[in-house]
This record gives structure tokens, C-alpha cells and sequence, in this order.
């Protein structure tokens, strides 16, 4: 990741409301959460929950898909991850061996550590 992607991405997490749903996303898994819903849950208007999520969408955090009226959003772990790697890429003077950093992988439900992805390859 660059670190312009990662100055924007954490420039959208520095608000109260973006970061809350942004963690409710996450929480909810690649499924998603339809907007109005969103905006029950975090008690959040409509309009300023859009100006939110459309901040989210311009730093790569949060996906939109159609599901007929409604619009889905859900967290782009790929990009999480990739801002989490890029935070802790000198963890522990770089010895990854000594590094526990935790990845999310939303597919399998279960956390994948960043040097057992490189082993496999990815």
C-alpha cells in the first residue's frame, strides 16, 4: 500500500461516525448491511449517513453492490488488511517471526496471521 492510500483511508477512519461504520461493517461480514440500516442501528440521518459512507467508498474501505432498491455496503477487507500490513510492515524491526500481527479473513471466519499468508503465497 502507499502511503497517500493510507493517509486517505486513515483520514476517513477519523471521524466518530465513519469509524463506527465502518467497525459495523466489518462486524457484519462480506454479506453487508443495507444502508437504512445503517442508519437504525448507528441512529444516524440518512443524508449525513451518506456523506459518511461515500467518504468510506472514496478511501477504499467500504464496497456498495444493488440489491434491487436498496443499497449493500460492506467493509473491503482487502483493504483493511493492506492498511493494517501497511501500519505494522517494520513491526518488531521487521522480524516477522517475533510479529503477531492478525489479519481478517471474512471468508473463513478466522484470522489468518500475515506470515502464514506469505508462506502460502499470496
Amino acid at each position: 500500500m502507499e502511503s497517500a492510500t493510507a493517509v486517505a483511508a486513515l483520514s476517513a477512519l477519523a471521524q466518530e461516525h465513519r469509524l463506527q461504520v465502518f467497525r459495523l461493517l466489518v462486524q457484519a461480514g462480506p454479506e453487508g448491511v443495507p444502508a437504512g440500516r445503517i442508519a437504525e442501528r448507528l441512529k444516524i440521518a440518512p443524508p449525513t449517513l451518506s456523506f459518511h459512507l461515500a467518504q468510506l467508498r472514496h478511501a477504499g474501505l467500504v464496497q456498495a453492490r444493488r440489491d434491487g432498491r436498496s443499497l449493500i455496503y460492506a467493509a473491503n477487507y482487502e483493504s483493511m488488511n493492506g492498511l493494517m500490513e501497511f501500519l505494522t510492515d517494520n513491526c518488531c524491526s521487521g522480524s516477522a517471526s517475533s510479529c503477531r500481527v492478525p489479519l481478517c479473513d471474512p471468508q473463513s471466519s478466522t484470522v489468518v496471521r500475515r506470515r502464514a499468508r506469505r508462506a502460502a503465497g499470496n
